[in-house]
């Protein structure tokens, strides 16, 4: 009782700190042009909080989550440039009057609804991504061979966004002028954006924490160590992946859609495979098992590069490779294995009892090995 206890006043200590850094140190203490960019990163953490729980957790190296990342971010996108061209008393966004185009397409009408707009950015990727999983986990395609289809997938899915005039081409869709209501041109509005993407992002990890240590979590634990022993027990393994999949896709259309407003713009560029690539970098270094890991990965690389990039223009694609390889190599639990090793070990130098040092997690993960999920079955 007492380590439940104690447990449970760091976790809601943990957020309080994250809370009191992002509502109140960050917004005092960076410009506009910094805290936008911040409110950026929180974009790519709500990506990788889901990978996390996908890959992490469940086992699947998830290379495509660029597909959903663009689902959310072109429905939103799309619902900015209607409501922009209703405001000016266009029939038709700017860029497809430049294109000839006449009329609006039949799939972009619905989406001038703000309602809807909110159903497809919660809806289309989540059920792509069941359909998807079904597909795929039914079979019993893993591994290498699920990452390389899902790698495919978003190489298909950026090709067919640049073939795709009613989409901005290979230009994507930019150049927003209001954000349900709201003038993207105000700082004040700008703030608030960032304060929504950093109540999002807390709000996911949250979710994920209480998945994580719920039966479901033990479970999916289980069917990633042991998929063959879990389906003997009476459960389907298939079942158990497609849903931590389904919740990777929506934490990533989720994400899409608030990059749109604070980024300014969406392009075949922003969810092909180099994307898709980069949200896994920052998950594997920050530490993929854990919960805050892949947040404070994906941040600190997408911090780092913008960075860097200003001083060293060509030189951080060769620090990135490198310090991906030097933690896949030697830390393949990210550093946030790091911490929990260096932890076990002056445990173990205090003479304190405990459990074995774990690699693959640290105090904010649930463990490892899974409890006899069947016991109760």
């Amino acid at each position: 009782m007492r380590n439940y206890f104690a447990d449970n006043w760091k976790v809601w200590g943990g957020f309080a700190l994250a809370a009191v850094l992002l509502f109140a140190v960050a917004p005092a203490v960076l410009s506009d042009f910094r805290l936008n960019l911040l409110a950026k990163f929180l974009c790519f953490g709500m990506v990788a909080v889901g990978i996390g729980l996908a890959w992490g957790r469940g086992g699947m190296l998830t290379l495509g989550q660029g597909v959903f990342f663009g689902l959310g971010a072109y429905i939103m996108a799309m619902h900015l440039k209607i409501a922009d061209a209703t405001y000016r008393g266009d029939d038709v966004p700017d860029f497809m009057q430049i294109a000839g185009i006449q009329e609006l397409p039949a799939y972009w009408k619905p989406f001038a609804s703000p309602v809807v707009t909110i159903l497809g950015i919660l809806v289309i990727p989540t059920l792509l991504a069941v359909l998807l999983g079904l597909g795929v986990f039914k079979r019993k395609v893993k591994g290498a061979y699920f990452a390389i289809l899902s790698q495919a997938l978003a190489a298909a899915f950026a090709i067919l966004l640049i073939g795709q005039q009613s989409t901005g081409g290979s230009n994507g869709l930019n150049r927003f002028r209001g954000f349900f209501g709201l003038a993207l041109n105000d700082p004040v509005n700008r703030r608030l954006l960032f304060f929504i993407a950093a109540a999002t992002l807390l709000i996911l990890v949250a979710i994920v924490r209480q998945l994580m240590y719920s039966r479901y979590g033990e479970l999916l634990v289980a069917v990633r160590d042991q998929e063959e022993r879990v389906r003997f027990l009476g459960y389907d393994p298939a079942n158990v992946k497609v849903a931590a999949f389904a919740v990777a896709a929506l934490f990533a259309s989720i994400a899409g859609a608030l990059f749109v407003p604070i980024v300014g713009i969406i392009s075949p560029a922003d969810v092909g495979i180099i994307p898709s690539i980069a949200f896994l970098i920052g998950v594997a270094i920050g530490g993929r098992s854990t919960l805050l890991g892949p947040v404070v990965g994906a941040v600190a690389v997408a911090w780092a590069q913008t960075s860097l990039s200003e001083s060293f223009p060509s030189g951080w694609t060769y620090a990135q490779g490198l310090l991906f390889i030097i933690v896949v190599g030697f830390f393949p639990a990210g550093f946030a294995g790091i911490y929990a090793a260096l932890k076990a070990r002056r445990r173990r130098h205090a003479g304190e009892p405990g459990e074995p040092p774990k690699t693959d997690a640290d105090d904010d993960a649930v463990p490892t090995s899974p409890t006899p999920i069947g016991a109760t079955s």
